[in-house]
Order: C-alpha cells, then sequence, then structure tokens
C-alpha cells in the first residue's frame, strides 16, 4: 500500500505507473526549476520503461518492489569529483540492506548485489552547468517483495528472497534517504578533502570480491586479476595476473560471474 505524502519524511510524488522515475522527475524539475527541493522522490508501483546501466530494462513486478528517483542540486561539486555522488547513494543503500545480511556488497560501479545475485541497480544522471554539476537524479531499482523474475536477467535476487518475509518497502526508502541526507549535507561541511577520504575507504571496504582473484573480460578477452582501487574519478583499477595493472572506465570491462 503506497504511504499517505503527509507522513513520508520527503517531498514525495507517489505514482502508481510511469515510464520512468527518472524521466517523470527530470520534467518535474525543467518544469518548476528549482522550487523542486532537494530529497524530493518520484516513487511508482510499475514503470513501463524502467532502464539500467548500459541500457539494460530492469524487471520488476508490480507493487512488489521499490521503484523511485530522487534529486539533488550539487552545485559545490565539480564535475570531475561527480563520481563521488555515485559512491554515497550506493552506500546509503548498501548499508540499509545490510541490516538483513551481512553479505550485500557494492559491485563496482554502483550495483548491489547479495552473494553474487543482484537486488539494486542505480542509473545516476548529472547535468552539469561549467565545471560544477546543476542537478543530479539518481533512479534506483531495489527488488524487495518480488519472488519470481521471469525476464532473461541472469542472476536477479530479492530481498524477500534472502530473508524470507515480506518488509515495507516505503520504510526501507525513508531509511535509504536519510542515509543519502546523511552522506550529502556532510560532504557540504566537513572539510571535503577529508571527508571524501572517508568515503572512498567506505566504499572499497563494500566493493563485490574485493579480495583474491577472479574472472573479468574487456576489448581483448578473458583474464584474471585482483583488484588494486577504485580511483576518485571512478577508474577501475586491476591487477592482473602477470603482475600488471590495468584501469579502465565504465563499460570497458565485465566481471564474469
Amino acid at each position: 500500500m503506497k504511504p499517505c505524502p503527509d507522513t513520508f519524511p520527503f517531498p514525495l510524488v507517489a505514482l502508481d505507473e510511469t515510464a520512468s522515475t527518472n524521466q517523470y522527475l527530470s520534467q518535474l524539475c525543467n518544469q518548476l526549476q528549482e522550487s523542486v527541493a532537494e530529497l524530493t522522490t518520484v516513487t511508482a508501483e510499475f514503470q513501463t520503461a524502467g532502464k539500467g546501466q548500459r541500457g539494460n530494462t530492469w524487471e520488476a513486478e508490480e507493487g512488489k518492489n521499490l521503484l523511485f528517483s530522487f534529486v539533488l542540486y550539487p552545485s559545490f561539486l565539480e564535475a570531475r569529483r561527480q563520481f563521488i555522488l555515485s559512491q554515497i547513494v550506493s552506500l546509503a543503500i548498501k548499508e540499509e540492506l545490510s541490516r538483513w545480511s551481512d553479505e550485500i556488497t557494492i559491485k563496482w560501479p554502483n550495483d548491489i548485489y547479495w552473494k553474487d545475485k543482484k537486488i539494486c541497480g542505480i542509473l545516476i544522471e548529472n547535468d552539469l552547468s561549467g565545471h560544477h554539476i546543476r542537478r543530479s537524479i539518481a533512479g534506483i531499482g531495489i527488488n524487495i517483495n518480488q519472488e519470481v523474475f521471469n525476464s532473461d536477467a541472469p542472476n536477479p535476487v530479492s530481498l524477500k528472497q534472502i530473508t524470507g518475509k515480506e518488509h515495507d518497502r516505503y520504510e526501507i526508502l525513508a531509511h535509504i534517504l536519510r542515509r543519502v541526507q546523511i552522506y550529502y549535507n556532510s560532504l557540504q561541511m566537513e572539510d571535503f578533502a577529508v571527508y571524501s577520504d572517508e568515503i572512498s575507504t567506505r566504499y572499497a571496504r563494500s566493493l563485490f570480491r574485493r579480495r583474491g582473484l577472479h574472472p573479468y573480460e574487456d576489448a581483448n578477452g578473458k583474464f584474471l586479476a585482483r583488484l588494486l582501487r577504485v580511483e576518485q574519478d571512478g577508474r577501475f583499477v586491476l591487477e592482473d595476473e602477470g603482475g600488471s595493472e590495468r584501469e579502465y572506465l565504465f563499460k570497458e570491462v565485465q566481471y564474469i560471474l
């Protein structure tokens, strides 16, 4: 059941159906300009054209999951540092879902995994103004209460499948947004260099397959490597079996699951 917006702790637009919550929120911001407050959130019971990274569609049974987008205006943040927004959003979700399992991780750059299965996808769209970020809209799909997945997605899982019980979707949403708010406010108020290093450290400790050799594939084929680090701009740095470092931007390398 959808909550009454009056009782939700953040500005909320709760829709039965929309093509895409990102698209809806972007249009709302364009129409109303800055009067759309930060952390205004659009939810949908069903999306007809929800999308994820790499242009993939996102399967979500109607009324079972969390499909939402929220807006930030991080004009204090240089465009070259936009990856830190991805980090704080993925950390907020990872830490909330970790209330139910200690096997939740972040798969670079910002998918959320339980063991080797995907529970959440994140798509962040940033609008730039000069060298800074004017507006950032984060679109998120989290599998909460769905029990059967029918698409050809290779490895979906839901919180209900993990825990064996039904969950209050909007309670989880409120907790996630509070976590984002805390990270985001601290990013503005703390010493940026020090706090961004803390975020990077937390992110590194949360990464999927952060220890050991694992299979990957790039334009030259498959290989085994260990994770060395993720740079502040989001570059993914691996060390292969021969001891050579390999750096990748998003979409240049894939995990083999």
